[in-house]
């Protein structure tokens, strides 16, 4: 399955209940896992981004459905980038 990074800013109203965040990580691994998407890793980070996913999902479209779906609970505004590991890279260029 394609790998997926999410880069994620938090909304005043994600700012407002951050006190909720382990309850809204566990409805958005529910929301993933109900789409197919495998949830590797998360972070609450410093610096540009206050959130970063690591997930895995079959297909850019089922990614874009959890991204808008994340979107709509009004917590966080998402950047979401297709990751290419070592070996997808290493075929990508042998092809080239």
């Amino acid at each position: 399955m394609p790998t997926y990074i999410v880069l994620a800013n938090m909304t005043q109203q994600g700012v407002q209940t951050v006190k909720d965040i382990p309850q809204r990580r566990a409805a958005a691994k529910e929301a993933a896992k109900a789409l197919g998407i495998t949830w590797r890793d998360s972070f609450l980070t410093m610096g540009q981004y206050d959130v970063v996913f690591i997930l895995d999902a079959p297909d850019g479209e089922t990614m874009a459905k959890f991204a808008l779906q994340t979107g709509m609970r009004g917590n966080l505004s998402t950047h979401t980038m297709r990751a290419f590991s070592d070996a997808e890279t290493d075929a990508l260029v042998a092809s080239l």
